[in-house]
């Protein structure tokens, strides 16, 4: 409902049908695409349309924004992904936060902690204004990094190149 109430376009992949809001597709059409099962995320985020991510902050998914230079809407759920809020939302200041405070999960009745406003409030902070186009500008700048510490010669190719090495000899 916070998704509609943004007035924000949207690409949403569901895995569980029973998630969708009643009447919720035949209200976005033209505005939202759902995909059900699978997706490829990378691909989808590294497209040039794409203007934000809603991400868990599981490692992965917030590395794939981040490589991909894309902001992020954050609603960590468990474990570390507080942690990785922080870092998304206070360090590197690629991301808002949807207030999630604690350990969570949906409940028998599908309701959840996080209510419509904040949800709505997060993904409008994200995509609209000069914060928005600072937190872009800011994702664009790290997947630049990313791009390069990959690269030949960048700090992660090399210490995995030196990492291999290191297996190299202690194998024989």
């Amino acid at each position: 409902m916070g998704l509609e109430a943004s007035g924000q376009n949207f690409i949403w992949v569901v895995k569980k049908e029973d998630w969708l809001p009643e009447g919720f597709e035949t209200r976005m059409v033209g505005r939202g695409l759902i995909i059900r099962g699978w997706a490829p995320q990378v691909l989808i985020l590294d497209h040039e349309a794409i203007g934000g991510s809603l991400t868990h902050c599981g490692w992965n998914s917030t590395l794939e924004s981040v490589t991909t230079g894309v902001p992020m809407v954050t609603w960590p759920l468990s474990a570390e992904q507080f942690y990785n809020e922080k870092l998304v939302t206070d360090v590197l200041k690629i991301g808002v936060g949807v207030g999630a405070q604690e350990w969570s999960h949906w409940t028998e009745d599908k309701r959840s902690i996080v209510k419509r406003d904040d949800l709505k409030n997060a993904v409008t902070k994200l995509m609209v204004g000069e914060d928005a186009e600072e937190m872009r500008n800011r994702a664009m700048a790290l997947k630049e990094m990313a791009k390069r510490a990959t690269e030949e010669g960048g700090s992660s190719y090399s210490d995995l190149h030196a990492f291999l090495e290191e297996l190299k000899l202690n194998c024989h």
